[in-house]
């Protein structure tokens, strides 16, 4: 059973309330209802984390993590002029590893996703779901069609500022930096979401996710932790995009679909021999990506890699341009987030 002292609901939920009802009564084995029904059930399990951590009987370990929560939340607001709202100042125990499963399909010979379009968050590349069996499902029978699947886990998200989204349990396996790092990524998208831009929008949000992080460590007189485990990531984004550049040229050919097959299966050999030679060589041993690189690999497997970073450092341009000033630099991103696609693609390629 879960347990919670007070039980918030925003005056948005309610706003939106009939629509989720009628969603999830036209049957929780459709999509949306399934979305709607989760999102609720969700929302409903949320209690102020101020509350648990003035209660003596609670977790004393649960308590001391959502003190640190809330330093870092003040900190988003105070420091970075993120939404100051009730957003990760309430907390919800969903009692399993990710919040949701996003499903990620792409055709045999292509790199380019499927793509799902919703009412409020746009075209994106995925499809998400509460519950795993449903999401193993979904790519099931995309797989059975001859699609390339990936089922992805996924420890939080944002709905936007459409409601007030909660700490959630699933994402306190993190340690204090990245937990707080997280909390700056989903305010960022709350601060501005460009409809059908992916990678717009989630370069913006890691860039405040890492000079936020970079502030908040200096603040505490903290030293980086994790530049290696970044730099890590870097090199392993780098070799990925590699792959799918040269998947890219492959699909391209005139090869039969049996010649295509292989080389397809020699491309992602290479991709993991050069995987251990950096793990042994540069990394010193560290394998933290082993276990994502033993798992069968896909197109699929290759949609997030570049969708996080690829803006990254024309956002940090941007930034020093601004003089460091976190409102400045807000309005200059909301302003270039209005202009049509290609010309916000030609600004950002020339800040890179």
């Amino acid at each position: 059973m879960l347990k919670f002292k007070t039980a918030l609901v925003d005056s948005r939920l309610w706003h939106w309330f009939p629509f989720l009802l009628a969603v999830g009564l036209n049957g929780c084995s459709t999509y949306y209802g399934q979305l709607a029904v989760g999102q609720f059930d969700l929302l409903r399990q949320r209690e102020p984390i101020s509350e648990i951590v003035d209660d003596q009987q609670r977790d004393p370990q649960l308590r001391e993590r959502l003190n640190q929560v809330l330093q870092a939340r003040r900190f988003a607001s105070t420091a970075l002029a993120l939404p100051d709202n009730d957003s990760y100042r309430i907390y919800a125990d969903i009692q399993r590893p990710y919040v949701v499963w996003n499903v990620f399909a792409t055709e045999e010979f292509s790199v380019a996703p499927l793509t799902h379009c919703f009412p409020i968050a746009g075209c994106v590349a995925y499809r998400g779901y509460y519950q795993h069996g449903r999401a193993r499902g979904a790519a099931a029978l995309l797989k059975a069609e001859g699609y390339d699947t990936m089922v992805s886990g996924v420890q939080a998200y944002s709905t936007l500022g459409w409601f007030d989204d909660p700490l959630l349990s699933s994402m306190l396996r993190w340690d204090d930096e990245r937990l707080a790092g997280l909390i700056f990524h989903e305010l960022a998208h709350q601060q501005l979401y460009v409809t059908d831009d992916t990678a717009f929008n989630e370069s913006f949000a890691s860039f405040v996710e890492r000079e936020g992080l970079r502030q908040w460590r200096t603040s505490r007189g903290l030293s980086s932790q994790n530049d290696a485990a970044r730099n890590h990531y870097a090199d392993l984004s780098r070799l990925v995009l590699a792959t799918r550049e040269r998947l890219t040229a492959l699909y391209a050919t005139d090869l039969s679909e049996s010649e295509m097959r292989t080389a397809k299966r020699g491309e992602f050999t290479r991709m993991r021999q050069a995987y251990r030679r950096l793990r042994d060589g540069p990394w010193k041993g560290d394998g933290r990506f082993d276990r994502w690189m033993a798992q069968p690999l896909n197109n699929a497997s290759l949609v997030p890699f570049g969708l996080y970073d690829r803006w990254v450092p024309a956002f940090a341009a941007l930034f020093e341009q601004v003089g460091s000033d976190w409102q400045r630099f807000y309005a200059r991103v909301e302003a270039m987030g209005r202009l049509p696609a290609d010309e916000r693609k030609r600004l950002l390629e020339a800040l890179h």
